[in-house]
């Protein structure tokens, strides 16, 4: 994940300042050598290492540092708000016309995940705000390009509007007119990038810009390129004026730098950050809580957004109904672990939760084949197997296991799962906090690879 190694060496330093009872000038500057350490190992711009440090430095000079009962505390306070203000202090959001569709140019390098993150924004803004998006294939050089565009667009239900090869310009357009025509208030320019930046490009961006008057233009940057992306944001900049970046790749094994150094060298927002492969894998980018993120402090608020959009608020109170009455039953079982599964990996999930050790879920995912096993043994029983697990004998299993195709100590394993989360499911009726959380036990793992 990115950010992992520039979090754990920032808890390093912080965790030395912590045995001390008053902090003197001597331990704040040895803190705040390893915390530039890191953010230069991290990637992150050199200049804007140099003036983050000089800024932390100043206010943890200060007496309200060196008097602090909690002085540890009060520097990374300093340091959490100070990294929110390097990327940029709030959410900035989609600029939208109050007449007429929003016209969003999506641009950047070949390669940096355009195509993909123009569907993704398509759909989370049709999630978010009911707009009724519109997907427009104005790269027309890139082999594939168009059919891409046409396959993420299917698979979102999302309209792709497209004219093979023609002028990128003609193309923006004749798409502005279709989507006036029916009644769509969002249009996403997907256009064409390069593995460098050139002139012909620069060019081409220009003439659709010129012709189109987008509300947005956004720069799409691969995390994964450190300062080469911060370097390509200011080159776009420069010959465009881009409005926000949306930060594609969060979730490989990048040193972050270009999330921390992107808002300080161009002085625009990042607005949306992709964290995943999967077409749902994008949230708008919220500063407070990716440096919260940064200095292993959880974010919570994501994680209670993504439990709200995954979880049926009708089908909770159902459940915890039945969790009061002992009433725990195997399709309930079914239903949380699929709805679990809709949050994302155990990994992300952990890293929002304050004093979680992200790394030590490192792997642990949600295994789909075991996933598939428990639907299939649960769907070859019948309604009241499914309500009242415990009339499920020799012979019934047999059945079962003939039903699904599979082997009848998949279905005595699928049982144990289900026995151990009831129990626990007891225990946390009563209001006690069980010992441990599921699991396959030895040998074979369960659902969610522990």
């Amino acid at each position: 994940m990115a950010f992992e190694s520039l979090t754990e060496k920032l808890s390093a330093s912080f965790k030395k300042l912590r045995g001390k009872g008053r902090l003197s000038q001597a331990d704040i500057k040895a803190a705040m050598r390893e915390v530039r350490m890191a953010l230069l190992e991290a990637d992150v711009s050199y200049k804007v290492v140099k003036d983050f440090i000089a800024a932390v430095s100043e206010r943890a000079m200060g007496a309200d540092v060196l008097e602090s009962l909690t002085p540890a505390q009060m520097v990374i306070k300093i340091v959490n708000e100070e990294l929110i203000a390097l990327m940029g202090g709030s959410e900035s959001r989609l600029t939208v016309n109050s007449k007429g569709p929003t016209v969003v140019m999506m641009v950047g390098l070949q390669g940096s995940g355009k195509t993909t993150s123009s569907a993704k924004i398509a759909g989370l803004q049709r999630k978010q705000f009911s707009r009724r998006p519109l997907l427009v294939a104005c790269d027309i050089y890139r082999p594939a390009a168009i059919k891409q565009l046409e396959t993420v667009g299917a698979q979102l239900d999302i309209p792709v509007f497209q004219m093979g090869t023609a002028d990128p310009v003609d193309i923006a357009r004749a798409a502005l007119a279709h989507a006036k025509q029916h009644g769509n208030d969002l249009v996403i320019l997907d256009t064409a990038g390069r593995l460098h930046i050139d002139e012909e490009l620069m060019d081409e961006l220009k003439r659709v810009k010129a012709a189109m008057e987008p509300s947005e233009i956004l720069l799409v940057v691969d995390a994964m390129t450190g300062q080469d992306a911060v370097n390509a944001a200011s080159a776009f900049d420069e010959a465009l004026g881009i409005t926000g970046v949306v930060l594609t790749k969060l979730d490989g094994d990048a040193r972050g730098g270009a999330a921390l150094s992107v808002k300080a060298v161009t002085g625009k927002p990042i607005k949306f950050a992709c964290t995943g492969e999967k077409l749902d894998a994008i949230e708008p980018f919220h500063p407070d809580r990716m440096a919260s993120r940064i200095l292993g402090m959880g974010d919570v608020l994501t994680l209670i957004e993504k439990a709200q959009e995954s979880f049926d608020e009708k089908k909770a109170l159902e459940l915890a109904e039945k969790m009061k009455k002992n009433r725990f039953t195997l399709s309930d079982y079914y239903d949380q672990l699929t709805q679990l599964k809709s949050m994302g990996s155990l990994q992300d999930i952990a890293g929002m939760i304050p004093g979680m050790d992200a790394k030590a879920l490192a792997g642990a995912k949600i295994d789909e084949k075991a996933m598939a096993h428990t639907e299939a043994i649960i769907l070859s029983m019948t309604p009241e197997e499914r309500e009242n697990p415990s009339i499920i004998n020799a012979s019934r299993k047999r059945r079962i296991a003939a039903g699904c195709g599979l082997e009848i100590v998949d279905v005595n394993r699928l049982l144990k799962q289900y026995d151990m989360m009831r129990q626990m499911s007891r225990q946390l009726a009563r209001g006690k906090m069980p010992a441990m959380f599921g699991g396959g036990g030895r040998g074979r793992r369960g659902p969610f690879g522990f």
